[in-house]
């Protein structure tokens, strides 16, 4: 099965069907901060703590650090060792204890302790990469902007949106062919798509929603 061009994908129908199908299910931890406390300095700490760790995880350590330093200037005064134990079993948690503690310390002295809104500035602090940026931008400040971790590169692909080897080419061939009302809201559907059933070995496609429109690229094996 070959996709259609990009044309003649049809995003609404997909999209819609998605959203249907995932009513109800768990938020990524990322957003559930975000709906929690719309902070754009929670959301940059709860993303930055995010990066290969369970949901979970990042849920709960999220909340431990956030509790103790709320905004850029108590997280710059804790040491990183505090900041390592706050978040422990994070995924490489001393690196980003590290990163946290420099980027609140930049935040203090260079952004007057706020978060930046823009891109560039976003990618100047330690550990923040296009995808921290963009959900930071995204979910804390409303701009548009398409988030593209491993469920989104992953996904796009096999669905025959874009056809890429790195997120971010993805990003930009999104840009290209996604219309610009999902670029917000396709991150966090196809995150919990992608943990729910279209995992990276073997989704389960056989209760797939969207089955009929998938050409299943890169798929070898399937449940």
């Amino acid at each position: 099965m070959s996709p259609p061009p990009a044309s003649e994908q049809p995003f609404e129908e997909i999209i819609d069907t998605l959203r249907a199908f995932l009513r109800g299910s768990r938020l990524p931890s990322v957003s559930e901060v975000a709906q929690r406390m719309p902070d754009p300095f929670h959301i940059l700490v709860s993303t930055m703590i995010s990066l290969r760790t369970k949901d979970e995880v990042t849920s709960a350590s999220s909340k431990r650090l956030l509790a103790r330093a709320p905004d850029p200037k108590k997280l710059a005064e804790l040491s990183e060792a505090e900041i390592a134990k706050l978040i422990y079993p994070a995924g490489f948690y001393n690196t980003k204890a590290k990163n946290l503690k420099s980027a609140a310390k930049t935040l203090v002295s260079r952004c007057g302790g706020r978060v930046p809104e823009s891109m560039e500035k976003l990618l100047e602090l330690p550990g923040v990469g296009r995808k921290t940026a963009n959900l930071v931008r995204n979910l804390g400040y409303g701009l548009d902007g398409i988030c593209v971790d491993t469920h989104v590169h992953r996904i796009a692909n096999r669905l025959g949106w874009v056809q890429t080897t790195t997120p971010e080419q993805t990003e930009s061939a999104l840009e290209e062919v996604l219309p610009q009302k999902y670029w917000i809201p396709i991150n966090e559907l196809l995150v919990r798509f992608g943990q729910t059933l279209c995992n990276p070995v073997s989704p389960v496609c056989s209760r797939c929603p969207i089955y009929e429109h998938c050409p299943r690229i890169g798929v070898k094996r399937s449940r």
